[in-house]
């Protein structure tokens, strides 16, 4: 094989893969056989054969250098990727430790604060419900009221909620009715039956009489006419003696006041409120008797 060497300084020459390596220019030119490069250097004579062969030694020298060189860095290569990964730098563990219980006890202080807000919160607003309950409440019966006239008394009432404090306020009932402790009652002069005189004691927005402790009973009986008999709020709808309470409070056995005997008929499903035997009590009677009656209602509060 000819190679025709043109413009180069060196020529570099692997005799076993017949190669070359091109690195610089090289004002002169000349042709040589690779494959044989000895007798490529017999054609020139004298000092030039010499140099041309000195000059292929050096470049014998240089290529296996080079080769050699090459052969390294592909065999530095090749054992690098069968070898082990470099190892990774090393994180610096207390800073990371230092930061992770910083968080955590950022997070345990949110967390603590949430909670208490949340209660403080909820006790807030519970204490502001009943206010405003009442309040409403208030409002709405004397919206619904058809008294003109309110006989009012300065009391101090109990507040519901977990601080239960106390406040002024004023109580009233309407005028021409009794007032006992929270509740105000009227004593219908007009005969009526148990029905007609629940929807009487409805439309003043109040309910028949209801009794509930022993005081109650004795306060009425002490404001009553003993001539007259009174309907009460208790009756027997089913005729089961199953008695029951206008105003849903739970029938209670141990606070009844019936006269002795009673109540002696199922079929008298009303109970009325009269003076016999020189005592209050209570009697079992058929519900379309015409009578009197009481009617209860809870006080207005301004």
């Amino acid at each position: 094989m000819l190679l025709d060497v043109s413009g180069y300084k060196e020529l570099l020459y692997d005799p076993r893969f017949q190669s070359e390596t091109i690195l610089r220019d090289e004002p002169s030119r000349v042709t040589v056989n690779l494959t044989d490069p000895k007798p490529a250097c017999n054609m020139f004579s004298g000092r030039g054969e010499m140099n041309f062969l000195k000059r292929a030694e050096d470049l014998n020298m240089s290529s296996e250098v080079t080769y050699a060189e090459v052969r390294f860095k592909n065999e530095s290569k090749s054992s690098g990727s069968q070898s082990e990964p470099p190892e990774a730098p090393k994180e610096n563990t207390s800073f990371r430790k230092c930061n992770s219980g910083f968080l955590k006890l950022l997070l345990v202080l949110l967390l603590t604060f949430l909670l208490l807000f949340g209660i403080s919160f909820s006790v807030a607003f519970t204490i502001y419900y009943h206010k405003y309950s009442h309040c409403l409440k208030e409002e709405k019966t004397i919206k619904e009221i058809r008294y003109t006239t309110l006989e009012c008394v300065k009391e101090n009432l109990k507040m519901e909620g977990p601080s239960f404090k106390t406040e002024q306020v004023w109580s009233c009932c309407p005028k021409s009715w009794i007032s006992f402790r929270s509740h105000c009652y009227f004593v219908s002069a007009n005969n009526r039956n148990w029905s007609e005189s629940e929807k009487h004691c409805s439309e003043m927005n109040a309910h028949l009489l209801v009794i509930t402790t022993k005081e109650e009973e004795d306060f009425i009986t002490q404001k009553l006419p003993v001539k007259n008999v009174y309907y009460i709020g208790l009756s027997d709808p089913k005729g089961k003696r199953q008695w029951q309470w206008v105003d849903q409070a739970p029938y209670n056995k141990s606070i009844t006041f019936w006269h002795p005997g009673e109540p002696s008929n199922p079929s008298e499903r009303c109970v009325i409120l009269n003076y016999a035997s020189k005592q209050w009590g209570w009697n079992d009677v058929y519900c379309r008797g015409a009578q009197t009656s009481v009617c209860k209602m809870t006080k207005i509060y301004i």
